[in-house]
C-alpha cells in the first residue's frame, strides 16, 4: 500500500509546521515547502522529533514569492512523484508597510493568492492522480472586510496592511469557489477555512528585538490558539472520511460555514480568475 502524499507550504513555523507534525503522525508523507533553507531545517528537525524519527518528512524549497521559484518546485516535485494526495496552501503574509515580491506584486496578494494559485495549477495533474486529492486553502474571516481592488490590486495607493491582507483572503475564497467548479468532473475536491486567531509569526518581523517581545507576548495571551489548535480544520479537511466529497465550502471549527454575499459573486470571481492568469503569466497548456 503506497504512501500518502501532503504537501504543505509555509511549513517552517506555526500552523504550517503543526500541519506536517499531525499529517506525518496520520501516515502521511508531508513535503515542506519553505522559502528559507535554515529555518525550513530546523523546522524538518523538530518535525521528525515530534512524529518520530521514522516519520517520512521532507524539505523542499519555494519561495512564493517568486514565480520562477514555485515553477522550479512544482516541476522538482512532479519528477520525484506521480501522485499529489493533499496540497495545503498554509503560507501568509501580513504587510505592516507595502512591500513587492520579485515579481512587482504587492507582498500579501503575491504571496498568500499568486503564489498559491500558480502553484496550485501547476500540481494540479498530480492531484487528478490521487485516489481523492484535496486542496485546502487556509483562508481567514478578514475576507469579509475584503474588496478586489481591480483598479489598483497591488495597492499602489492608499495602501494599509487591514486593506492589503482583507484584499488576500477574500483572494482565497473566490479562488476556491472558481477551481472547485473548474475541477467538478474530476476527484479533487477544494475548500477553506478561517483558522481562528492563532498566535504566530505572521507579519511580524522576527529580526528584531520588538518582533520578538511581541511574538511572546502574543503566546501567553489566553484568547489566541495555539498553531496546533489553529491547525485543526486544515487538518480535518485535508483527511476526514466527513469531508470526501465535499467542495467549494468554507469552514470554522471543522464546520462549514455560510459565505458573505461579497465572496459568492460569481462575475467578481471570474474576473479575479482571468487577472489571476495573467499576472503569473499561465502558459495555455497550463489553464484548466
Amino acid at each position: 500500500m503506497s504512501i500518502p502524499t501532503a504537501i504543505v507550504t509555509g511549513a517552517n513555523s506555526g500552523m504550517g509546521l503543526a500541519t506536517t507534525i499531525e499529517l506525518a503522525r496520520q501516515g502521511y508523507r508531508v513535503i515542506m515547502a519553505c522559502r528559507s533553507e535554515k529555518r525550513g531545517q530546523r523546522a524538518l528537525e523538530e518535525a521528525l522529533r515530534q512524529s518520530s524519527g521514522s516519520a517520512a518528512i521532507e524539505l523542499m524549497l519555494c519561495d512564493l514569492g517568486s514565480l520562477e521559484s514555485i515553477r522550479h518546485f512544482a516541476q522538482s516535485f512532479r519528477e520525484r512523484y506521480d501522485i499529489l494526495d493533499v496540497l495545503v496552501n498554509n503560507a501568509g503574509v501580513v504587510m505592516l508597510k507595502r512591500q513587492e515580491t520579485s515579481n512587482g506584486f504587492e507582498q500579501a496578494i503575491g504571496i498568500n493568492h499568486l503564489g498559491h494559485f500558480l502553484l496550485t495549477l501547476l500540481l494540479i495533474e498530480p492531484l487528478k492522480a490521487a485516489k481523492q486529492g484535496r486542496i485546502v486553502n487556509v483562508s481567514s474571516g478578514a475576507y469579509k472586510a475584503g474588496k478586489i481592488h481591480f483598479e489598483d490590486p497591488h495597492l499602489h495607493k492608499g495602501y494599509n496592511p487591514i486593506k492589503s491582507y482583507a484584499q488576500s483572503k477574500l483572494a482565497n475564497v473566490l479562488f476556491t469557489r472558481v477551481l472547485a467548479r473548474k475541477l467538478a468532473d474530476t476527484r479533487i475536491t477544494v475548500n477553506c477555512l478561517h483558522p481562528g486567531a492563532v498566535g504566530t509569526s505572521i507579519g511580524v518581523d522576527r529580526n528584531t528585538g520588538f518582533g520578538t517581545r511581541i511574538m511572546a507576548l502574543v503566546g501567553k495571551l489566553p484568547f489566541f490558539l495555539s498553531p496546533e489548535e489553529g491547525a485543526q480544520t486544515a487538518i480535518y479537511l485535508a483527511t476526514s472520511p466527513e469531508v470526501a466529497g465535499v467542495t467549494g465550502r468554507y469552514f470554522y471549527q471543522q464546520q462549514e460555514q455560510q459565505l458573505k454575499a461579497h465572496a459568492t459573486d460569481d462575475a467578481t470571481a471570474e474576473r479575479f480568475w482571468t487577472w489571476s492568469e495573467e499576472q503569473v503569466g499561465l502558459r495555455a497548456a497550463e489553464r484548466l
